[in-house]
This record gives C-alpha cells, sequence and structure tokens, in this order.
C-alpha cells in the first residue's frame, strides 16, 4: 500500500452514504484494496463480522469474476467432508485394531493353555490359523547339519541353514509382505492360497537353531510393509517362552 494511505482500517461506503470509499488522500481504488488486503492477509480473520457484509454475485460474470459465496460455501462443504472422511478412517482404524489386538491376546492364552509341547506346537499349526483369521500358520526351525533337505513334521517345518535370515533378513526381526505368492517351504500345500505373509524371527534361546514364525492370508494386504508390528512381535514372544519353559531351556 503506498504511503499516502493510513493502517487504520478503511471506511466503508456503507458508513458514509452516497459517497465513495475514501482513505486519507483521496478515494481508494479496487487496487488500494487489493493491496492493502495483500499486505494484511489476517485482516477478515481479526473483523470476520465483514464477511456477513460482503455481497457476492449469483453466479460467475463473464468478465471472470468469481462468486465468493458460491465458493465459501463449497470449500466448506468440502472440508466438512474430508472431516467427516478422517473421522470415519480413524474410527475403522481403531475398531480394526481392537479386533487385531483381542485376537493376539486370544492366541496368547491359548499358547499359555498348551499341556504339553507336542500339544504347545498343535496349538501354532491349527488353532492359530482360526484364532487370527488366517489361512495358514507355520513354525519353522533351521536344522543343525548342512544339506539336509527341508522336512515338514505336525505343525513343524525343518529348515535349511541360513534360511531364516534369507526369508526375513539378516538383522531384521519381521518381515511383512503383501501381494505375495507365499512361501512353499513354510506353508506347503497352502501356499498356493497365500497373498500376505509375515515372517517373525524366534529367538528361543542361545542353545536352539534359528527359528522363524510365519503367518499366511489369502487376503492381500492384510500384512503390508509400513503396518505396525508390536501385537506381531508380543506373540512371537510369548511363543519363545512357552517353548523355553516346555523344553526347559535358557533364555
Amino acid at each position: 500500500m503506498t504511503s499516502r494511505h493510513s493502517d487504520a482500517a478503511p471506511e466503508r461506503a456503507t458508513d458514509r452514504p452516497g459517497q465513495a470509499l475514501v482513505g486519507v488522500a483521496g478515494p481508494l481504488t479496487a487496487g488500494d484494496v487489493a493491496a492493502f488486503l495483500e499486505q494484511h492477509p489476517d485482516f477478515f480473520a481479526e473483523h470476520p463480522d465483514l464477511l456477513d457484509s460482503l455481497r457476492a454475485p449469483a453466479s460467475e460474470s463473464e468478465d471472470g469474476v468469481v462468486n465468493l459465496h458460491r465458493y465459501l460455501v463449497e470449500r466448506v462443504r468440502q472440508q466438512l467432508a474430508d472431516a467427516r472422511h478422517a473421522h470415519d478412517n480413524l474410527i475403522a482404524i481403531g475398531r480394526a485394531n481392537l479386533t487385531i489386538q483381542a485376537r493376539v491376546h486370544r492366541a496368547v492364552l491359548a499358547l499359555l493353555s498348551a499341556r504339553s509341547f507336542e500339544h504347545l506346537i498343535e496349538t501354532v499349526a491349527t488353532d492359530l490359523v482360526v484364532i487370527l483369521d488366517l489361512d495358514a500358520v507355520a513354525l519353522g526351525v533351521e536344522q543343525g547339519k548342512e544339506g539336509l533337505p527341508p522336512v515338514r513334521l505336525d505343525g513343524l517345518v525343518q529348515l535349511e541353514p541360513g534360511t531364516v535370515d534369507e526369508l526375513i533378513g539378516r538383522g531384521r526381526t519381521v518381515t511383512l509382505a503383501d501381494r505375495t505368492d507365499g512361501q512353499g517351504v513354510l506353508f506347503g500345500a497352502a501356499a498356493s492360497l497365500i497373498s500376505s505373509q509375515a515372517l517373525i524371527r524366534l529367538q528361543v534361546s542361545r542353545k536352539t537353531p534359528p527359528a522363524l514364525l510365519a503367518l499366511g492370508s489369502r487376503r492381500a494386504k492384510q500384512f503390508h510393509e509400513g503396518q505396525r508390528t508390536e501385537l506381531l512381535t508380543f506373540l512371537a514372544r510369548a511363543l519363545e517362552r512357552s517353548i523355553r519353559a516346555w523344553l526347559n531351556l535358557p533364555e
């Protein structure tokens, strides 16, 4: 704004009927008003009552003048729609998290209820599938001797040395994958059904070989990168402790 204008808010024509909006040195132009508003972007925030007195054209004119009223209404509607969408998403995420949490808690209780080591392995391979709403669960343990092919026992998959690091990644605890074909070595005949999987490293004891817990689902995106893994690692830690207790192993 040029130096000939005062910093005070300009008078409105409605304050002085029949006269143009004037400043200190003479009538204000539309450019003067625009310059003032550019230099004072918080003007309407500080004087919100002025918005009520603004009059906008009923529609966009031929010279391209924007219908401010319609724009403001549409903007408010969009903000409300965005807020409602975010609110619905938060509710959906919260409900899903509560459901997953409840399932993991039930799974841990099932592990703790095992009556023997064999029953524990059976619980992992069968009960967890139902409790966690999955399509396949496998417990894989690397064999102690080189060169032996993988062997599947009831509820337990024996793996070649180095398989855990190969599947999960050296130094990683959890690997999540969506839209995967599944691991045949882990899921056997069910591998063709698997579209997403979670592989969790098990550190049972310093005296035991590397192991992992594999969870598979036919739903792509049930497990995916970026997903929080606290509940999955909690389940794995509970399984580690159960195995140590039954086999009387040190940590």
